[in-house]
This record gives C-alpha cells, sequence and structure tokens, in this order.
C-alpha cells in the first residue's frame, strides 16, 4: 500500500515537456528534409514519447500520493493518463500499418490520425459513458423517490444528459461537413475543439473518481491525536441526521480500533455551526452522539462556528494548535466529499488523512456529481492553461493535416 505524505518533494513534469518539444522539433525537421519519406521514424518517436509520457504520469502520479494525495494533480495525472494509452495504442496501430503498406500510410496519415484522437476517443467511450450515464440516472430517481424533487436531486441526471448530449452532437455534426476545403476545414476545426473540451471534462471525470476513490478506502495509521468529524446538517427536529451520523460512528470506529492496537486515546473535534434552520449547532448535535456511544466528554473539543468546510478546518486546526501543534490529525466525513475536504485541510495547513464514511448508495452518485461540480470551479487558472493549450493543440494539428 502507498503511504501517503512520506514524499518531502512535489513530483514535477518538466521533463516531459522537454521532451515533446525536442520529439515535436525533430518530427519538423526530419519532414522537412526528406519530404515525408521517413513518416515511420517520426512514427516510432511518437511511439517511444507516448509510452515515456504515460510513464512519467504514473510514477508522479504514485509520488504525488506519497507527497500530498489530496491534490489536483492525481487528477490529472490519472485522468490523462488513461487518454495517453489509448493514443499510444492508437499510434501502435498506425506504425504496424506503415510498416506493412508504407505505399498507402504516410506522413498525411500520422498526422490525420493525432487530429483525430479526442474525437477518436469519444466515440470509443461512448458505450462506457451510456453506461455511466444510465447507471447515474437510476440512482438519482431512487434517490428523488426517497428524499423528494428538491433541485439539488436532478443534478445526477441532468449531468447524464449532458454527457449523452455531447456524443450525440459530436456523432451527428461529424458527418454534416460540406462545401470546399477551408470550410471543411473550418468544421473540422470546430469538431475537434469540442471534441478537446469533451476530452477534458471526461478525463477530469475519470481523474476525480480515481482519486476519490484511492483516499476514501485509505485509512490512517493508528497513531492520531486528533479525529475532526466535519459537519453537515442537522434536522429540524434535532436530530442528529443518518449521513452526520455515519461520520460520528466511522470517527469511533477508527478510534476504538487505534485504542485497541496502540492503546493511544484520539481527541475527537466536533466542527459545524448552527444554521438558521437547524435546532442546535451540528457540533452539540455530534458530541451527543458521541457520548451516547460511551465517548467521555473530556475527550470532546466542540467547534461550532464553522459554516462551510472550509471553516470546519481552519477552526478545527485553531483548537487543535492550542492544545498541541505537532498532532497528528484525521478527519472523518462521508466518502464522497473526502478528496475535496481534503484539499481545503490543505488550504487550512492541515496534513491529515481522511476516515470515510458509507452512505446510501442512491445517495452517493448524485453527491459525488456535486462534488465534481465543486472541484471544477476551483483551481481557474490551472485548468484554464491546460483546456487552453489542448485547444491549441488540436487547431494546429488540424491546420497542419490540411496543409
Amino acid at each position: 500500500m502507498i503511504k501517503f505524505y512520506t514524499r518531502t518533494k512535489k513530483p514535477h513534469l518538466y521533463d516531459v515537456l522537454a521532451v515533446a518539444l525536442i520529439v515535436v522539433a525533430t518530427v519538423i525537421a526530419i519532414s522537412v528534409i526528406s519530404g515525408g519519406r521517413y513518416a515511420l521514424l517520426s512514427v516510432i518517436l511518437f511511439d517511444a514519447f507516448f509510452a515515456y509520457a504515460i510513464i512519467r504520469l504514473i510514477t508522479a502520479f504514485i509520488g504525488q500520493l506519497q507527497y500530498n494525495p489530496y491534490s489536483y494533480n492525481i487528477i490529472y495525472y490519472s485522468g490523462f493518463a488513461l487518454f495517453l494509452l489509448f493514443v499510444l495504442v492508437t499510434n501502435l496501430i498506425l506504425t504496424v500499418k506503415m510498416i506493412a503498406s508504407p505505399e498507402i500510410y504516410g506522413e498525411f496519415m500520422m498526422l490525420s490520425t493525432l487530429t483525430d484522437t479526442a474525437k477518436t476517443y469519444m466515440l470509443i467511450s461512448a458505450p462506457f459513458i451510456a453506461v455511466f450515464s444510465v447507471a447515474l440516472c437510476i440512482s438519482n430517481i431512487s434517490l428523488i423517490i426517497h428524499e423528494g424533487r428538491k433541485p439539488s436531486n436532478f443534478i445526477g441526471i441532468v449531468f447524464s444528459l449532458l454527457l449523452i448530449g455531447g456524443e450525440v452532437f459530436l456523432f451527428t455534426a461529424d458527418k454534416s461537413a460540406s462545401g470546399s476545403q477551408t470550410q471543411v476545414m473550418i468544421h473540422d476545426i470546430f469538431i475537434n475543439l469540442f471534441a478537446a473540451l469533451y476530452l477534458y471534462f471526461e478525463c477530469m471525470v475519470i481523474g476525480a473518481i480515481t482519486a476519490n476513490a484511492i483516499v476514501s478506502h485509505h485509512e490512517p495509521e493508528p497513531d492520531r491525536d486528533f479525529i475532526i468529524i466535519l459537519g453537515c446538517w442537522v434536522g429540524e427536529d434535532g436530530k442528529i441526521t443518518p449521513l452526520l451520523r455515519g461520520r460520528v460512528e466511522r470517527a469511533i470506529e477508527f478510534a476504538e480500533k487505534q485504542e485497541k492496537l496502540t492503546g493511544k486515546k484520539a481527541i475527537f473535534i466536533t466542527s459545524g455551526g448552527k444554521g438558521s434552520d437547524e435546532k442546535m449547532s451540528e457540533s452539540a448535535a455530534m458530541k451527543q452522539c458521541l457520548t451516547e456511544h460511551g465517548i467521555p466528554e473530556d475527550r470532546i473539543i466542540e467547534e461550532d462556528q464553522s459554516t462551510t468546510t472550509v471553516e470546519n478546518m481552519v477552526f478545527s486546526k485553531k483548537k487543535i494548535d492550542a492544545v498541541n501543534k505537532d498532532a497528528k490529525i484525521a478527519f472523518a466525513t462521508t466518502g464522497y466529499h473526502v478528496f475535496r475536504s481534503g484539499i481545503f485541510a490543505g488550504h487550512a495547513k492541515i496534513k491529515s488523512i481522511s476516515i470515510g464514511s458509507k452512505t446510501k448508495w442512491y445517495f452517493w452518485p448524485n453527491a459525488a456529481v456535486r462534488e465534481f461540480g465543486g472541484l471544477l470551479i476551483a483551481h481557474k487558472g490551472k485548468q484554464a492553461v491546460i483546456l487552453t493549450s489542448l485547444c491549441l493543440i488540436y487547431i494546429v494539428l488540424t491546420i497542419l493535416a490540411y496543409r
């Protein structure tokens, strides 16, 4: 098992960018000098680069887990590694064809294959997207039946329709090209741009699912001094909700296991204020639940001022620092919420590991989509750079293919 926070330096991929520039420059030089006669050599160079990039993404992924598992880089590394694997396989198939029939498969086919990678990836992944979307809709319908027709309970259905709609749009729009070569090129640029945008968000979905699955199933070492329990809504009747009870009981389960293994007793931080529609603070509701399970009050510290997950972390950190600034910390929350909560913990300078609690099967997918939406609206600068770069690559490739 990979241990978190065991690496002191953050992994970087500057070498991949440098190698990419060298390969592209070499391929351009080969094309100019040979007039396209050595296209096979260019394809082999791309094969080597894609293989190298995949290996580096995997090693960076592992290194990032060891450095800080709650990082956007985890999403990027895992999501785009899968896409690059597809590109490598596609390119290897072309390499075999070029060896077998060099008179048919030349430099143009190399450019055409690279240009179509985003579009082809979309079409090949369409069956998996369809299955995923149907499953998401089914869980969402079950959620609506059990929890009511609140607007937030329809997010999964809307997301499913967007995923399917994107695939249908590409399939139909890609067949509608007509007119002069310039008009067809503009059409193809539009199609490839759309595919690049879809590819980016598809990679983000895959990466987010992977990242959350890893951290939600990883349990901290049994040496925690404090366990922060993140709050959520308390029922109008003042009773703790099943979702919040699950977080509390998961924290107790870990603390009891730790005490049995090492004899170390963790202190619980119940974190969550009182909303306008709540009879008592989330912190007080969790404390009551803890005492009902036999946890003595001297092992419970209340943090009842926070209103968001970020504040949960920031205010809890102040409570912990007042007791022990070098404390080892874990935080307990629902499984779908652990990755984004870990990011917020990093913002609060808390080096902690999550303890994920389970929830009803029909509740998890819709909530996971909401979490993904929350991830998308953060780190806008980094996402803009990656998305813009991806779009520019496909624009240039499309223009070169027509030239």
